[in-house]
């Protein structure tokens, strides 16, 4: 039986930030989650051809490359020598399931997404929270409160081109917002960035090679979930897609459908606490 990640509001800042996210980057590229919770569910070895055929809405050349990318990164290996041999999940790629149920509670209990499969819920979640700094800002954010955007820069020691588009990219994904309208007004996390501890910290137990245990948990599903955000671009399949998900029984018609994303909301006790000041 795998041990419950036990989370607090320091995991956020006890986490390695540039650690975790080169782990998300292992689960972020697209069709990765989706292929691994295929192998998990079916629990046995699978051809390509058969991994194909239980998403139809890729194409089979395309988990070809994505079986090759998960097959160098440690997640599935060839039950095999032999040409054509067949997948499965390591001992690693079995321990995602607990980086999968923290990615799905995360987005369950702070995003307002429509209605979309599990497996790209949890895409959909690593796709915000993978990006190079991205952890370092939440946790400054965490740690110091509002902060103006120039205190952000200096502390992270990142120049301030990249530190507005860093800084634009998580608002729109609904992790950081501003405590008022006026220009220069500091950034705060919102509900959905100060929830992160318990992803950081499961993050942080998968990717620990002591951590890796041989048995896995049930999947989150394939079928079933929720989805939002018009901020994050579904890439140069997406028409394909969804046209091939409307014919199949795979996924709900809707799994890339986008909801308006209301700005996430400031506590009165935050906003009340910004005081005027210097800064950009």
């Amino acid at each position: 039986m795998s041990t419950p990640i036990q989370s607090s509001a320091a995991s956020i800042g006890s986490a390695d930030a540039q650690h975790v996210e080169d782990t998300l980057s292992l689960i972020a590229p697209k069709w990765t989650t989706w292929t691994a919770q295929t192998l998990a569910q079916q629990g046995h070895p699978m051809r390509v051809h058969e991994v194909a055929a239980r998403l139809p809405f890729i194409s089979e050349q395309f988990v070809s490359k994505r079986l090759v990318t998960m097959h160098a990164d440690g997640l599935v290996a060839r039950a095999g020598d032999r040409h054509g041999a067949p997948y499965q999940l390591t001992a690693l790629g079995k321990s995602l399931a607990s980086v999968h149920r923290a990615l799905s509670d995360w987005s369950l209990s702070n995003l307002s997404l429509g209605k979309v499969a599990g497996a790209e819920r949890v895409e959909d979640a690593a796709r915000r929270l993978h990006l190079r700094h991205s952890t370092a800002v939440i946790q400054m954010l965490d740690a110091g409160g509002p902060m103006r955007f120039v205190h952000i820069a200096e502390e992270a020691g990142l120049d301030n081109g990249f530190t507005r588009y860093r800084l634009n990219r998580l608002q729109a994904d609904g992790l950081v917002t501003r405590t008022g309208p006026r220009h220069g007004a500091p950034y705060v996390l919102t509900d959905a960035g100060r929830a992160l501890g318990p992803v950081y910290a499961a993050v942080s137990h998968w990717s620990n090679p002591a951590a890796v245990r041989r048995d896995s948990s049930t999947p989150v599903s394939v079928t079933t979930a929720t989805r939002t955000h018009a901020s994050v671009p579904l890439g140069s399949d997406g028409a394909r897609t969804a046209a091939a998900l409307r014919q199949s029984a795979a996924a709900p018609s809707v799994l890339f459908s986008h909801a308006p994303q209301p700005q996430p909301r400031v506590p009165a006790a935050v906003t009340a606490q910004s005081a005027p000041g210097r800064g950009r």
